[in-house]
C-alpha cells in the first residue's frame, strides 16, 4: 500500500467502521480487509510524534506494509457470514444507498439520565463490546464502599444516584458554579427502577435542603482509608466535596434523609451537558415566555427551541428566570429538559446513527465517573439493557416534598416536608409506582393483593419461626417480644439470622396454614407483596409453623411496612413523554 493509501485508511472515522447488515437489521463494527485495525481506536499521539502521518492531537502513527496496529504482521481479514441462499454481500465500509433498517426493540435503549449511559447503546448492536472496551478506558470510577452495593443485579429492583457537580473544569465555565468550588452535588437525582421494569421514578433532592451529613469512610488515593466526620443542619450539597467527601458521603446522605439505600452513583460535570447535548444534535425545550437572563446569559423567546453546548448549561443553570427564581423551580426546568433529552436519545434518528452514537458514546464516557460496582464493560450494558425496558410514560419525575425552613426569617433553604414527604420515601423504598400501570400489571398486583383477603386465625393459634434476614441486629427478638407480650401470638420461636439477606421482608406458609399468615400480615402491616405462599417449616415442638423474615425493609415492630398506594395529592409529578413548557 502507497503511503496516500496508509494515510486514507488510518484516517477512518470510528463510525465509519459501524455498517448495516442486511440480514439481521443492525449496525456491526466491520474492519476492511485491505486495511486491518483495531476495534479499538489506539492511544492519542502528538503531531510531534515520530511517525505521525497526520497533524493535530488524533493523529495516528504511520504503519509499514504488511504491519498492523501494535507491529503484528497483516493478516487477511475474512468477510462477514452470510446465510445459505442469501445475495452476496458488498465489501464493508462506506455503503451508498442504504436504507434504514426498522427500529428494533434492541436499539430502544433508555437513556434519559442526561448521557450517563449513553455510551452502553453500542452494546446493543452486535460487534459492540470491543468498542466499549475502549469507551470503558474512558470512564473514572470511585471505590464507595459499604455505602453502595459492590455489583449490579439483574433481578432486584435498583436505585442510582445522578450527581451533577458545580465543579469548574474546562474551558468556558468561569461564569458558572461556585468560584473555588471543590465540586459540591449542585444536581442530585435518585433513579429508582422498579423490580419488574414497568416503571422508573426519578427523585430530584434539592440542593438546599437541610440535612445531616453522617459520617462517611472514603479511600485514599494510596490504598488507605479515612473517615470524614459527619456536620448536622447543613445543606445537602455539601455532602459532596466539603472536607474531602466523596460520592459515597452523599450516598450515604441520601439514605439518612430519606431510608432509601443507594446501590450506585453516577457523577458529570458541567462539560457534560455542552458535550452531551452537542453529540445528540440539540435538545427541544419549549418556554412558555421569553427569557433574558444577565447572570446565566440566556435569551430565548417563547415557544419552542433546540439548544446544545453552552445555550444547554445556560438553560440548566439559570436561577432567576423561571418561577420564584430558586432552586425548586430550577429544578422543574431540570426535569423537562432530561425528559426531552431522553426522548430525543431513544429517537430513531439517534439509535439508527452510527456516527451520532459513536459521538455520544465518546462524549459522554470522558465526563463521566460511577462506582466500581459498575464500573464493568459488562456490567454497564447490563444497567442500561434493564433501563431500556421502562416505557417513558410510566417514567416520573417528582422533587423531594419541602417547606421553607422554619428557623430562617430570611427563607434560602428548605427542610423535608414532615407530612407528605415521608409517603414519598416509602413508595420508592418499597417499590411502588407513581404512574398507572399496564393493565396485566394491575391484573397481577390484585391477585398479590388478594392474599391478604379470607378469614383469620386467633393470635393465639398463629406458629410462627422468626429469622433476621437484613434487618437491624436484635429485630427478631424485638419482633418476638413484641408479639408475645403484646398482641398475643404466643406461639413464636426466635432463631437467628437467616440464610440469605433480604432486601424486603417476607412471610412464607403453606396453603393450610393461609389464615395464620393473613393474621401475622395484619398484626405486622404486611402488603399481599410479603407473602410467599409455599412451604412451611417445623417449629421447637415438631409442629408446622409459618416462616417471617425480616429483610432491610423492617422499620422495628410494631410498624406497618405496607406502603402507600399514591402519592399524596400536592406532590407536583411529571412523566418523561410529556413535553412541558418553562414558566
Amino acid at each position: 500500500m502507497d503511503a496516500q493509501g496508509r494515510e486514507r485508511a488510518d484516517d477512518i472515522d470510528p463510525a465509519d467502521q459501524w455498517v448495516l447488515n442486511p440480514n439481521t437489521g443492525d449496525y456491526e463494527l466491520r474492519l476492511r480487509p485491505s486495511a486491518p485495525q483495531s476495534p479499538v481506536p489506539g492511544p492519542r499521539r502528538s503531531a510531534r510524534g515520530a511517525g505521525s502521518a497526520t497533524t493535530g492531537s488524533r493523529s495516528t502513527p504511520v504503519r509499514e506494509p504488511g504491519e498492523a496496529p501494535g507491529g503484528v504482521p497483516d493478516t487477511d481479514v475474512p468477510g462477514p457470514r452470510r446465510r445459505r441462499g442469501a445475495p452476496a454481500e458488498p465489501p464493508p465500509g462506506r455503503r451508498r444507498g442504504r436504507t434504514k433498517p426498522k427500529k428494533s426493540k434492541a436499539k430502544k435503549i433508555l437513556l434519559w439520565t442526561g448521557g450517563t449511559m449513553a455510551f452502553v447503546v453500542v452494546a446493543a448492536s452486535a460487534g459492540g463490546y470491543l468498542y466499549l472496551k475502549h469507551l470503558e478506558g474512558n470512564v473514572t470510577t470511585t471505590d464507595v464502599g459499604s455505602a453502595g452495593s459492590s455489583s449490579f443485579s439483574k433481578d432486584e429492583a435498583f436505585n442510582i444516584l445522578i450527581i451533577g457537580t458545580d465543579k469548574r473544569t474546562g474551558e468556558g465555565n468561569e461564569a458558572y458554579g461556585d468560584s473555588g468550588s471543590v465540586g459540591h452535588a449542585d444536581t442530585s437525582i435518585l433513579l429508582h427502577v422498579s423490580k419488574d421494569r414497568t416503571n422508573a421514578t426519578a427523585l430530584s433532592i434539592p440542593r438546599d435542603l437541610i440535612v445531616d451529613v453522617p459520617d462517611c469512610e472514603t479511600k485514599q488515593s494510596d490504598g488507605t482509608a479515612e473517615v470524614i466526620p459527619g456536620t448536622t443542619g447543613v445543606r445537602f450539597n455539601t455532602s459532596l466535596g466539603q472536607d474531602g467527601r466523596d460520592p459515597g458521603c452523599t450516598m450515604r446522605t441520601v439514605k439518612a434523609a430519606t431510608g432509601i439505600s443507594v446501590d450506585h452513583f453516577m457523577m458529570a460535570d458541567f462539560n457534560a451537558v455542552k458535550t452531551l447535548t452537542t453529540a445528540v444534535g440539540g435538545v427541544e425545550v419549549c418556554l412558555a415566555k421569553d427569557v433574558d437572563d444577565d447572570d446565566s446569559k440566556l435569551k430565548l423567546s417563547a415557544g419552542k427551541h433546540t439548544i446544545e453546548g453552552e445555550t444547554a448549561l445556560a438553560f440548566l443553570r439559570t436561577r432567576h428566570a423561571f418561577g420564584n427564581s430558586g432552586d425548586l423551580d430550577r429544578i422543574k426546568v431540570q426535569q423537562q429538559f432530561l425528559a426531552s433529552l431522553m426522548r430525543k436519545m431513544s429517537s430513531s434518528d439517534t439509535l439508527t446513527s452510527p456516527t451520532k452514537l459513536v459521538k455520544l458514546a465518546e462524549a459522554a464516557t470522558k465526563a463521566l465517573t460511577v462506582d466500581t460496582g459498575i464500573g464493568k464493560v459488562s456490567t454497564l450494558k447490563d444497567v442500561a439493557l434493564e433501563l431500556k425496558k421502562v416505557p417513558p410514560k410510566n417514567i416520573t419525575f417528582l422533587t423531594t416534598p419541602v417547606v421553607d425552613n422554619p428557623a430562617e426569617v430570611v427563607k434560602a433553604t428548605v427542610v423535608v416536608n414532615p407530612t407528605t414527604a415521608q409517603p414519598v420515601f416509602d413508595m420508592v423504598k418499597d417499590d411502588v409506582s407513581f404512574t398507572e400501570v399496564k393493565a396485566q400489571e394491575k391484573k397481577e398486583a390484585a391477585a398479590v393483593a388478594a392474599r391478604l383477603k379470607g378469614t383469620q386465625s386467633a393470635a393465639a393459634d398463629v406458629r410462627v419461626n422468626i429469622y433476621n434476614g437484613g434487618a437491624e441486629s436484635g429485630s427478631a427478638q424485638e419482633t418476638l417480644n413484641w408479639l408475645q407480650n403484646d398482641e398475643g401470638v404466643l406461639k413464636s420461636s426466635q432463631l437467628g439470622n437467616a440464610e440469605k439477606t433480604l432486601s424486603k421482608t417476607t412471610l412464607e406458609y403453606s396453603p393450610d396454614q393461609a389464615d395464620q399468615a393473613r393474621k401475622l400480615a395484619d398484626l405486622m402491616g404486611l402488603s399481599g407483596s410479603a407473602m410467599k405462599p409455599g412451604k412451611s417449616e417445623t417449629n421447637s415442638q415438631g409442629l408446622p409453623a409459618i416462616v417471617l423474615t425480616l429483610g432491610k425493609d423492617f422499620k422495628g415492630a410494631g410498624v406497618s411496612l405496607t406502603a402507600p398506594a399514591k402519592a399524596p395529592e400536592s406532590v407536583e409529578k411529571s412523566t418523561a413523554d410529556k413535553t412541558v413548557c418553562a414558566k
